[in-house]
């Protein structure tokens, strides 16, 4: 815990509450100036190109002089991670719980596409950081007129959180795939499956390839598969809504 504001460490660094070394000469750097500079590279080279060298040399000090700011590249991952995401945008009044989140949902994923490196930064503990409270925040406010409970609303938050944190890694990877082999995607891929799958072993996936649902040479579209299992996932929450407006566990 830190003795200044008795949080702990990580949670006083990211809402600039943390102390800084105080000796020597006046200090030229921010943690917000070395947080820029992270993105700058991991936007640039990908984010295994982000050390603490590395983006001290992008500043123009010594990998030292990070350390009186940022004690490790763990906590420099941590001010990334909050920092790419950005403050959460406001949600239009009077279009619904649905709406607001399924709204919410697309600008999470249109700001890890813009930074798709993010995605890949272990998730070490629940939301701390300002910005991404902020989005908390504002995904709990869309459920306030559905009569939740408070720790339904977290439920229900913390799962698309899930959803939502699944989609964007397997979009990214898969658009990535998609675009070094596109028949691995298509016709090549259905014709394989039809050769190697045994109906007795696998007879459900056996249904799928005779249906011919592998035999296209559609693209891999993020948008289309992320709008489906977004709808399933809503489709459930209004059913859970229900539940608990009839009083069922």
């Amino acid at each position: 815990m830190t003795d200044e504001t008795d949080l702990p460490p990580t949670v006083a660094l990211l809402w600039g509450l943390r102390e800084t070394a105080r000796r020597g000469r006046k200090p030229s750097l921010t943690v917000a100036d070395i947080t820029r500079a992270a993105l700058e590279v991991a936007d640039a080279e990908g984010l295994g190109a982000v050390s603490m060298a590395k983006v001290a040399e992008r500043l123009g000090n010594s990998t030292m002089a990070l350390y009186r700011y940022v004690n490790s590249k763990d906590e420099l991952l941590l001010l990334m991670s909050d920092a790419a995401i950005g403050p959460a945008p406001d949600l239009p009044d009077g279009v619904g719980w649905r709406k607001a989140l399924g709204l919410w949902s697309a600008a999470v994923l249109a700001v890890f596409r813009t930074h798709p490196w993010a995605v890949q930064i272990p998730i070490s503990g629940p939301p701390v950081g300002p910005n991404n409270l902020s989005w908390f925040d504002r995904a709990l406010g869309a459920l306030s007129g559905t009569g939740l409970s408070e720790p339904d609303k977290v439920g229900v938050v913390m799962g698309l959180l899930t959803y939502v944190h699944g989609e964007l890694r397997m979009s990214i990877d898969l658009t990535a795939g998609y675009e070094d082999d596109p028949d691995a995607f298509g016709r090549q891929y259905g014709s394989a499956l039809a050769t190697v799958v045994d109906p007795e072993r696998l007879p459900a996936l056996t249904k799928v390839i005779r249906a011919g649902v592998f035999d296209g040479d559609l693209p891999y579209d993020e948008d289309v598969e992320g709008v489906f299992g977004l709808t399933l996932y809503l489709d459930g929450v209004a059913a859970f809504i229900e539940r608990r407006g009839a009083g069922q566990a």
